[in-house]
C-alpha cells in the first residue's frame, strides 16, 4: 500500500510539519508507504512528482487551506482531513485511507 500526502496549514509554520511528521511515524509503524510533501511557509517542500503520485494507491489532503497545484491530483483517489484531525489521531486517519483503498 501506497499514500501521498500533502500537509498544509494557513500559518504554514508549525502544523504543516508536525502533521507530516505524525504521518510518516505512524506509517512506518502501521506498514504503509508514504511520501509526503510540506506546502508551509517555505513553500512546497518536498514536492510529490507525478510518477509518485501515479503510483499512489491513494491522495490523503490534510489541510485547512486549498492546497496549491491541486490539479496534479485529478483522477487520484483523494481522501481530505484536516490538519487537527492528523495530529489528534493519525492512526485512525490512515485506517480510513486504508479501507478506502481496499474497497
Amino acid at each position: 500500500m501506497k499514500i501521498v500526502a500533502v500537509t498544509a496549514c494557513p500559518t504554514g509554520i508549525a502544523h504543516t510539519y508536525m502533521a507530516a511528521d505524525a504521518l510518516n511515524k505512524t506509517a512506518h509503524k502501521m506498514g504503509i508507504q508514504i511520501q509526503v510533501e510540506t506546502q508551509g511557509a517555505m513553500g512546497i517542500e518536498y514536492q510529490l512528482t507525478m510518477q509518485d503520485i501515479a503510483k499512489a494507491d491513494l491522495t490523503l489532503i490534510a489541510s485547512d487551506i486549498e492546497v496549491e497545484q491541486r490539479s496534479r491530483f485529478t483522477g487520484s483517489k483523494i481522501h481530505c482531513v484536516t490538519i487537527e484531525e492528523v495530529l489528534i489521531d493519525p492512526e485512525a486517519v490512515l485506517k480510513r485511507c486504508q479501507q478506502l483503498i481496499s474497497q
